[in-house]
């Protein structure tokens, strides 16, 4: 009970351990250091020019020797790491890929950015009659209408698209981690909706293919939303109508809670629980321009202390969004204290019958779940963000309503299924593998909190529990319980081989960080 008050995990006393001493830290390269460093590496035998790779003839480059890449073919197959073992998933990089075997031509992905349209986007010449027929009905329009032939648009608001949330397990848009390669994951694990990471709506009306990379869906997510952030409604109205036209989704969400500091000094995120009447507009402006249908994920309110959801709640409704997401805390909380969710339940109750209400926060056992499903009948589902991140298998928990003690092999395999799924999406070439072990060590930087169900005196496990060092109850369920980035290197090598000189590894959400030092 004293372990629990102070939230640390209650981990039975034959397991605990003293923690570990750190290791020394290397003194970081400056930025300049670090980027002369990546244009020497670019030419170094082993980054071999793409189009050479793929065909094995020197001649096929059309930049000869201004290529930024390397030409030297003997050079590359003699440094060439050795071949990961295992197949191809899919591979378009002829010789620079780390597999043996039939390379195979097939892809599961859609939403990628077409070359036209990406340049159309670059130009600012891409037409968007919907969002700015909307916009003029609103009285929002922000530029002249460029000239063009006088076509009415017939909006028609009851017609829209339905999206049915209610009693589906949710996985939450996850900044970083809840790439398309984790959503693969969850979905094997039991999550029947997936929503990609948030991406900025005026980045993608500039055709930046790095946020264009957040809509990527993969044909096994049979129920997926995209979700997008923007500070004024011309910016959003344009941007779902351009998802709209551009990528197979079935719903769009508006984020209007995040607390990050970078999108709320824009005016998006959680800036705009501050402003009702802005939310309104990008609300109406949004879901008056497509019929799929729009919704929102907001905070309690922007100050802790200053709840304003449960006024704005029905209105909401009447805004036009199918469906809210309510996270049970404030923006100045961040992640601090446990989720409100008496609030998030008085919010659901005055929610007006069209509208969905979803509650998040904290979920990390179907107890959890179960508990909020039953006090609060009229809530339409729950999303699960952190939860997932820790214990994926948190969905299989769910629908089979048990504590899963499982075991380190099982979660060894679950990271087997993530790698090979993330190869397939980033590639298989030394860049891919790359890629994927970054992505896999973000990822990890989570899943040593998990503390398995049978080391516990009490369960189930809460999510705001910290975990002492301990034993697992065998050597890999003890590597998988290490808070030190140099583990979870370790982890990375098993599934990816090894790490190449100079590695470096900085998680984005703590200080931990690896390089060679801490190794010795």
């Amino acid at each position: 009970e004293e372990l629990v008050a102070k939230a640390i995990a209650p981990v039975k006393s034959e397991f605990l351990r003293p923690p570990p001493v750190s290791g020394l830290v290397k003194e970081k390269k400056s930025k300049r250091q670090l980027k002369r460093e990546r244009q020497q590496e670019k030419k170094s035998a082993l980054n071999l020019c793409p189009e050479i790779a793929k065909t094995g003839d020197i001649s096929s480059c059309r930049y000869k020797d201004r290529c930024r890449f390397s030409h030297d073919l003997e050079a590359f197959n003699n440094q060439k790491p050795a071949d990961l073992e295992g197949e191809c998933p899919f591979c378009p990089f002829g010789l620079a890929c780390r597999f043996s075997g039939t390379h195979k031509k097939k892809n599961f992905e859609m939403n990628s950015l077409k070359k036209d349209v990406q340049k159309l986007l670059w130009k600012n010449k891409m037409r968007l009659p919907k969002s700015e027929a909307r916009l003029k009905t609103l009285g929002l329009e922000t530029r002249p209408p460029k000239k063009q032939k006088d076509r009415s648009l017939k909006l028609h608001p009851r017609e829209k698209k339905l999206i049915d949330l209610r009693d589906k397990l949710y996985l939450a848009p996850l900044t970083t981690v809840g790439n398309l390669p984790f959503r693969r994951v969850c979905k094997s694990l039991g999550a029947d909706v997936t929503c990609g990471e948030m991406a900025m709506g005026t980045n993608l009306l500039q055709g930046q293919a790095s946020e264009w990379a957040l809509l990527r869906r993969h044909s096994s997510e049979d129920i997926f939303g995209v979700q997008i952030c923007g500070a004024y409604p011309d910016t959003v109205a344009r941007t779902v109508e351009l998802i709209d036209q551009e990528c197979t989704v079935d719903f769009i969400d508006i984020n209007m809670g995040c607390p990050i500091d970078l999108v709320v000094n824009k005016g998006a995120g959680s800036a705009l629980l501050t402003k009702p009447m802005r939310m309104k507009a990008i609300i109406e402006a949004a879901s008056g321009t497509v019929d799929t249908p729009i919704t929102v994920k907001v905070r309690t309110a922007y100050f802790e202390g200053k709840n304003r959801i449960d006024s704005l709640i029905a209105d909401i409704g009447y805004w036009g969004a199918s469906a809210v997401t309510i996270h049970g805390r404030s923006r100045q909380q961040r992640y601090s204290k446990l989720a409100d969710w008496d609030y998030i339940y008085q919010c659901s109750a005055r929610a007006p019958d069209s509208l969905q209400v979803l509650g998040n926060g904290d979920i990390f056992s179907y107890v959890d779940w179960n508990k909020h499903k039953s006090d609060c009948p009229s809530l339409s589902t729950c999303m699960i963000a952190r939860g997932a991140l820790l214990k994926p298998w948190l969905f299989t928990e769910i629908k089979e309503q048990r504590h899963w003690d499982i075991t380190s092999g099982e979660r060894l395999n679950i990271l087997k299924d993530y790698v090979h799924v993330g190869l397939e999406h980033w590639g298989s070439d030394k860049k891919g593998v790359e890629t994927t072990r970054h992505f896999l060590l973000e990822w990890l930087s989570y899943t040593y909190r998990y503390v398995p169900v049978g080391l516990l005196e009490v369960v189930p496990q809460q999510l705001n529990w910290r975990p002492p060092s301990y034993y697992g109850r065998d050597d890999l369920e003890t590597l998988m319980a290490s808070d030190s980035a140099a583990d979870w290197v370790r982890i990375s090598e098993m599934l990816l081989g090894k790490v190449p000189d100079g590695f470096t590894f900085a998680p984005k959400h703590k200080s931990n960080a690896y390089d060679r030092a801490e190794n010795g």
